[in-house]
């Protein structure tokens, strides 16, 4: 009897109760349903605020709108950044599972914080309608710096465990396991849109048109919801056994690189893992050759198991070792995707304050320039579902492999309509110009006669550049990583992110000190849009994006995946 359910289990699984899942009953589509619906929500709480914060701090705070960017990018890139936190606490000690329930509950205590300052007028700046007006500072400015912060650490952790626990709901690598997680991923990146979607519509008009306090009750009740949402299938999911900090192992590798004795002693038997190791593990865990020793590729690496390590306790297996490898290889992969996402920054801050400037009415309708994103939200809602169920069996056909498209070749593509963006981004800001010139309303703060919609060409080429490398980096980095490292790096896919907007943020600054000076204006300063040389900043983004994308070219070409992609 003990046998029959042993064969029954899923190896290195747990179900919510930390009991062995079972094959049949955890897991599958239906699992990753809820995980795909809890996203809407997730996403929805945090881009309601997120992708209108801007309006919020310039209208509400009275910041500077060089000084709201900064902070919008700041707080974003955060958040982002957190998910390697995640992802570290869910591989390390605890399972995605209880990641998620941990951090739904920090996240809805910042907005607590936040809907409790915006109800209250003693903790907010004086009432202002004419400029200056005094921004929010000391304890006011401590109250929202804490509450967005606090919304950060929770976000952070939900990016770094969500995503991994829904693609853990499969088996494989190959055939029918493998294009079930592929569909997940995709259908992630269009449930991202869709609460997206939710939240620069519904949401946003509701903070412009009857307060901020009601953006913030949405948001709380929303992230309530998805954690209400993610429990009710606690009886039909699962998730990965944590198997210890992933960053000791890579510490004690490079260690014992370098700790190593200058004597070569190559072992008569190949150094490998007890099998215990890996007993609890669905599939093999790292490559290496047909004998067991260690792969050719970075054989600097191979002095931690070719040389005696001056301390025992740096002594370090060939699957260690191999594990090691696999991070040092993603890496330029991940280094190479953070121009892109400071690109996408500008979404949330720049363009926003372009369209603010211009005419946003729609007929009768009067378009709050925060939910300009609803144009790549629903090209990615579109391209979606057609990318799934048309381009890929298409592309499956005409290339001959299982996956049609590689990841790589994805992630490329978000590269290329990237440095697009940037060139349609600089060519409208100069027409945006000039339209203010000739109607001389440069010092005007009446709306410029000429149509938002200028503008909704920077966010069609990035909303697309966003699917194409978001989904590609989400399913290369769990793919790719050791089984025991997955929720670390699929949170490189959050972590890029962040780290283009902190990009954006220093590349302001930068910019603004080479620029100012001796008189000189800088290009990014002031409170008056018209007089930014924004345009020349989007010229310096394109070629600093074309750069990027040849040296992305040169690491692309020379990766060898780690599971290869069988033939259709």
């Amino acid at each position: 009897m003990e046998e029959g359910r042993a064969a029954e289990t899923s190896p290195g699984y747990v179900d919510w109760r930390n009991r062995a899942a079972l094959k049949g009953k955890h897991g599958g589509m239906l699992a990753a349903s809820f995980v795909l619906a809890a996203e809407v929500l997730e996403n929805l709480a945090f881009l309601a605020n997120a992708s209108n914060l801007v309006t919020y701090l310039t209208g509400s705070m009275y910041f500077s709108p060089a000084r709201s960017a900064t902070a919008v990018t700041n707080f974003m890139g955060t958040a982002f950044l957190l998910a390697l936190l995640g992802g570290f606490l869910s591989d390390a000690f605890f399972t995605t599972y209880l990641i998620f329930i941990v951090s739904t509950t920090v996240e809805f205590l910042g907005l607590v914080i936040l809907y409790i300052q915006v109800r209250s007028p003693a903790l907010k700046p004086p009432m202002c309608e004419k400029a200056p007006c005094e921004a929010a500072s000391g304890g006011k400015a401590a109250l929202l710096f804490a509450g967005l912060y606090v919304v950060a650490l929770g976000v952070g952790g939900i990016k770094g465990s969500l995503p991994t626990h829904g693609a853990e709901q499969f088996d494989g690598e190959t055939g029918r396991g493998r294009r079930e997680r592929s569909t997940f991923f995709n259908y992630f990146v269009f449930c991202l849109a869709t609460g997206g979607l939710i939240a620069v519509t519904f949401v946003v008009w509701i903070e412009d048109n009857k307060g901020w306090q009601w953006g913030f009750a949405i948001a709380t009740i929303s992230i309530a919801l998805s954690a209400v949402i993610f429990v009710a299938a606690s009886p039909v999911s699962r998730s990965k056994l944590p198997r210890g900090s992933p960053l000791t192992t890579i510490a004690k590798v490079v260690c014992a690189t370098v700790l190593s004795t200058g004597t070569a002693e190559t072992p008569k038997e190949p150094v490998v893992a007890p099998a215990g190791n890996h007993a609890n593990e669905p599939q093999a865990a790292v490559r290496r050759d047909a004998t067991g020793n260690p792969s050719e590729g970075l054989r600097f690496l191979n002095r931690a198991v070719k040389r005696k390590p001056i301390f025992q306790t740096l002594a370090c297996t060939v699957d260690e070792l191999e594990q090691v490898k696999v991070i040092v290889r993603i890496l330029p992969i991940f280094v190479s995707t953070i121009m892109l996402n400071c690109c996408l920054a500008q979404l949330s801050t720049f363009s926003i304050e372009q369209a603010a400037t211009m005419d946003t009415k729609l007929g009768s309708l009067v378009v709050p320039p925060a939910s300009l994103p609803i144009f790549p939200v629903v090209f990615i809602m579109v391209l979606a579902p057609l990318y799934d169920h048309l381009i890929i069996p298409y592309a499956r056909k005409v290339t001959g492999n299982e996956s049609g498209i590689t990841h790589l070749q994805r992630i490329g593509v978000g590269l290329v309509l990237s440095i697009l963006a940037m060139a349609v981004a600089a060519l409208v800001e100069l027409k945006r110009k000039r339209v203010a010139a000739r109607s001389d309303m440069l010092d005007s703060s009446s709306p410029l006669p000429i149509s938002f919609f200028w503008v909704a060409l920077q966010y069609l080429f990035l909303g697309s550049a966003d699917l194409f490398s978001l989904a590609g980096l989400l399913e290369f980095f769990f793919t790719e990583a050791p089984w025991g490292m997955r929720s670390m790096a699929t949170s490189l896919s959050w972590a890029s992110l962040a780290t283009g907007y902190y990009l954006s943020s220093v590349l302001v600054t930068i910019v603004n000190g080479a620029t100012g000076g001796g008189g000189r204006r800088p290009w990014l300063s002031g409170s008056n849009l018209n007089y930014y040389r924004l345009e020349r900043f989007y010229w310096l983004m394109c070629i600093l994006s074309t750069l990027n994308f040849l040296q992305y070219l040169f690491w692309a070409s020379r990766y060898k995946y780690r599971h290869p992609v069988p033939k259709a």
